[in-house]
């Protein structure tokens, strides 16, 4: 498995405003290192299940639940 580079640490109302408006392509995720990102986007035609994740990750996003990947809190 390959050794991935950190991802540098990504400005929280950045994050907000993406997971708002294309949320469910899961960008969000993937500018936060999450290895799993593409999830949203093969979900969504699924009963729009990507759409229901990526309205989820923005309400985590608000109440400052969802960090980096690696741990690290949002800027």
């Amino acid at each position: 498995m390959e050794d991935q580079k950190p991802v540098e640490v990504q400005k929280k109302m950045m994050m907000i405003l993406i997971a708002w408006f294309i949320g469910w392509t899961g960008l969000h995720k993937k500018m936060m290192g999450y290895p799993k990102w593409w999830l949203n986007l093969l979900l969504t035609p699924c009963f729009g299940i990507g759409v229901l994740m990526g309205v989820i990750d923005f309400w985590r996003l608000v109440f400052g639940n969802l960090k980096m990947a690696d741990g690290r809190d949002l800027e």
